[in-house]
């Protein structure tokens, strides 16, 4: 029979490296996912990702709450969706609290860089001139120990008679939103958070306001950058194109780059987010999953009702992928 304690600093190591490669495993995880590199692909299939269009980004600092955007085709409903990590594992997706009543539309979930205010995008309330239209608006939640409050209108200045969509929040408070103009067309706005109050609106430059339209910018928490989607652009890859514009210390934008092929296509793509560690970039798009679609298959009905609940069947679906490409483009910049 061995001594006891000759076996003792054995098993201690055995113990100590068993440890260790438990915490290597653990940071080789994000949000409990294996990574998806410098290759995007679809964030959680079959959970977050489904056959159903599903558009928009919005985590929490700690990593534990994911919200998001399912509608139909053709927007006849809109919702925010929510799953949260509960004993090492996503929960089923469930609409959340605030985005209930069918009879309005939610979607564009942005949360505040320190987690404390969540903004989303509604027609709940009727502010144009007349009171007869539903005008999409911005509204805001305080968090409120594991939950959030009841939903107010921000008001003006960053609401007003037209629609806002898509918020983005940064370290300061500023926001950066979409505005529609009178003929349809969108620009990117921003109002600054002084003392408290939103200052005016002001139209950004055409450095991001360029292209047939632009609309859904999200900035850099600490306003480094910002990603835009722009349709129809010069050097666009398809209809609805990928942008970031890197700005510069005196408050002045460069050159527009398109962020490429590695997030744009012949498809469109028009919903841009990076986690607040500015590790992954997350980003909708229509183009289709290359492997639903295998060569000398055949039509059948259960063929394509399979390809309808598929994630990457050509409606929105979320990608993800290393935000690490977008210093490769800071370094090819130009003011």
């Amino acid at each position: 029979m061995k001594n006891p304690i000759n076996v003792l600093p054995t098993l201690l190591v055995f113990i100590l490296l068993f440890e260790i490669s438990s915490i290597a495993q653990t940071f080789d995880k994000y949000l409990g996912q294996e990574p998806p590199g410098m290759t995007a692909k679809i964030f959680m299939p079959g959970l977050v990702t489904t056959g159903l269009p599903t558009r928009d980004m919005a985590i929490t600092p700690d990593g534990k709450e994911i919200y998001f955007t399912v509608h139909g085709s053709t927007f006849i409903f809109s919702t925010i969706l929510c799953t949260k990590f509960v004993d090492g594992k996503w929960t089923k997706p469930e609409v959340a609290p605030f985005a209930k009543n069918a009879k309005y539309a939610y979607t564009e979930p942005c949360i505040s860089p320190d987690g404390k205010k969540m903004y989303f995008v509604s027609n709940r309330s009727k502010t144009s001139p007349t009171g007869e239209k539903e005008s999409y608006d911005v509204w805001v939640m305080d968090r409120i120990n594991d939950n959030w409050s009841e939903p107010r209108n921000i008001g003006e200045p960053i609401n007003s008679a037209t629609d806002e969509y898509f918020p983005s929040v940064t370290n300061s408070g500023t926001i950066y939103f979409t505005r529609e103009a009178a003929d349809r067309s969108n620009a990117i706005y921003r109002s600054k958070l002084v003392e408290g109050k939103y200052s005016e609106p002001e139209k950004l430059p055409e450095q991001i306001n360029f292209g047939a339209d632009r609309f859904n910018a999200f900035i850099d928490p600490e306003e480094k950058y910002l990603i835009v989607s722009v349709y129809r652009a010069k050097d666009g890859k398809g209809a609805a194109d990928y942008y970031i514009v890197f700005r510069n210390f005196d408050d002045t934008w460069q050159t527009p780059i398109n962020m490429g092929e590695k997030v744009n296509s012949q498809f469109n793509e028009y919903s841009p987010y990076v986690t607040r560690d500015g590790k992954y970039f997350f980003f909708m798009s229509m183009k289709p999953d290359e492997n639903l679609f295998k060569e000398n298959e055949s039509f059948s009905y259960d063929w394509l009702r399979k390809i309808h609940n598929s994630p990457g069947n050509g409606s929105n679906a979320m990608y993800w992928i290393d935000a690490q490409f977008i210093n490769e483009l800071k370094n090819n910049s130009s003011k």
